[in-house]
């Protein structure tokens, strides 16, 4: 029989509690794995096509963002052109020195809502199907975005501001009769047209048209921004 003397035998209990406190450790980690966090950037919103949602002088290419992210209408999909009627509300335009502002209404035909942000596309033509006269609208400065809730048979609108040819010599706006509007709802590539005559200069060098982003509702004059 081997004997162990007091200071082994303390050294061994000493031993064994160690290596009992390394096993309890062990077992308290091995149930817990720390799962990888995402550094998945956020999406900015950003744009697609001549209705586009982006803000004028962006460096980066924006589009309208996506409704099935976006709040308040996170679960609406963007209005389709084919599902829209645009309209020009002539009787509620209003006139400035030089220049008139004439809402362009877009109302949903379809029986479920969608969502419209940012500005539509406008420019002159010379009819249906026609081709462009002109410079196209620019996006008026200073005007936020917001996104819009269109409901089944309701109607959204923008602004658009037509500033009058005669303000620019001949020799410079060129002058012609545009016979109607082609307009793109925003997000779309899609566009509708609107009958409707105006003085227009014929010349991209002179820009006379100028619209604001949708606002909720069809337009009338106190809902100017």
């Amino acid at each position: 029989m081997i004997t162990l003397s007091v200071s082994a035998r303390r050294g061994l209990a000493a031993a064994g509690l160690a290596a009992a406190a390394a096993t309890a450790a062990g077992c308290g980690s091995s149930g817990s794995t720390t799962a990888p966090q995402s550094s998945a950037p956020s999406s900015a919103a950003s744009s697609g096509g001549a209705g586009t949602g982006a803000a004028p002088g962006s460096s980066t290419p924006t589009a309208a963002p996506s409704f099935l992210h976006s709040s308040p209408v996170s679960t609406l999909a963007a209005c389709s052109t084919s599902a829209l009627s645009v309209s020009l509300a002539t009787d509620q335009g209003t006139g400035a020195a030089g220049s008139t502002a004439v809402p362009i209404n877009f109302t949903n035909t379809s029986g479920a809502a969608c969502g419209l942000y940012g500005y539509p596309g406008v420019s002159f033509v010379t009819g249906p199907g026609g081709s462009q006269i002109g410079a196209p609208a620019t996006r008026a400065p200073n005007v936020s975005s917001v996104s819009v809730t269109v409901a089944a048979h309701g109607t959204a609108h923008a602004w658009l501001q037509v500033a009058e040819a005669g303000n620019y010599p001949a020799a410079t706006c060129h002058p012609v009769t545009a016979n109607g509007l082609k307009v793109y709802p925003p997000g779309n590539t899609a566009a509708a047209y609107i009958g409707h005559s105006f003085p227009a200069c014929s010349s991209a060098k002179v820009t006379i048209l100028s619209v604001m982003p949708v606002r909720t509702g069809a337009g009338t004059r106190e809902q100017m921004p």
